[in-house]
Order: structure tokens, then C-alpha cells, then sequence
């Protein structure tokens, strides 16, 4: 991954960003929460474009989380399961653009669960979605060993 790469927040979703990583948030960092939207969004369905983005983060921050590196690598490839030439360098600006989709799917989710139970303890919200995801079963797509094989496809 290019260290001058950005990859895009939607700007509708501030203010629940700025939330998830306040002091008492449930994240460190913006693009905790972001990683985390996105592979809720990819674990839900929820790709969701959007028109108006909100500040840039720098790509390269990704690679200082673990497995963050990887994350827009595979969420890309459990989408676009018939084209492993999408791991390739010169489509790295169409992974960033699924890796944004899905994040933002998943901001809506989460708002959705705020919006629905009136609850504005983030973190209880983020805890619950966690083991909602540990307990239960995981669709087809969404295993392990299809994800890594779908990355290992020899392109």
C-alpha cells in the first residue's frame, strides 16, 4: 500500500465517528472505528456508497494496525470473488472505494442500532455487535478459510 494513498470517510457519519472515538469511545483512533464499520458493513451486506466524504486517512495508517494491512485486501476479494486481479497494485484505488462502502454500511448499521434503541453508550453498542458476531454462525462468505482462499488465488 502507497504511503500518500487516502481512503475517505463519509461525511454524513462525523458525528458518530467522532463519538466512537471520544475519550469514553469504544476506539483509540478514527481508523479503528472505521476498520471496524467496514468489516461489520462486509459482515452484514451493507455496501452503501456515498457523494459527500468527510476527511481523508492516510492508508498508511492502516498498516500500523494488526491485520489492517490486509483488511481492504480481503473484504475486495469476498467482493469481487471472480476477479482475483483485484489485489493487483493498479487497483488498489478500487479496493480503498469497496473498503469506504462497506465502512460506511456498517456507520449506518450502527446508527441504526442508536437511532432503534435510543442507547447512547457506544461501547455496550460495539460489545454486543462483537459477540452477536462470536456467537453466531458466520454465513457461508463470511468464513475463514473462503476468504483465505480467495486470497491465495494465483493471479
Amino acid at each position: 500500500m502507497a504511503g500518500d494513498e487516502r481512503f475517505r470517510r463519509p461525511a454524513e457519519h462525523e458525528e458518530l465517528l467522532n463519538a466512537l472515538t471520544a475519550k469514553d469511545g469504544p476506539f483509540r483512533a478514527m481508523v479503528d472505528a472505521l476498520m471496524f464499520a467496514a468489516a461489520l458493513g462486509c459482515r452484514k451486506g451493507r455496501r452503501e456508497p456515498f457523494d459527500k466524504p468527510g476527511d481523508g486517512i492516510r492508508l498508511a495508517l492502516m498498516e500500523g494496525r494488526q491485520y489492517g494491512d490486509v483488511l481492504i485486501d480481503v473484504i475486495a476479494a469476498a467482493e469481487v470473488r471472480d476477479d482475483p486481479k483485484i489485489l493487483g497494485d493498479d487497483r488498489l484505488s478500487e479496493r480503498i472505494k469497496i473498503f469506504e462502502e462497506y465502512a460506511n454500511g456498517g456507520l449506518l448499521y450502527i446508527q441504526g442500532i442508536i437511532n432503534e434503541s435510543g442507547s447512547r453508550d457506544l461501547t455496550a453498542i460495539i460489545s454486543n455487535l462483537v459477540m452477536d458476531a462470536l456467537v453466531a454462525p458466520p454465513k457461508q462468505e463470511d468464513t475463514v478459510s473462503e476468504l483465505i482462499q480467495i486470497a491465495q488465488l494465483d493471479w
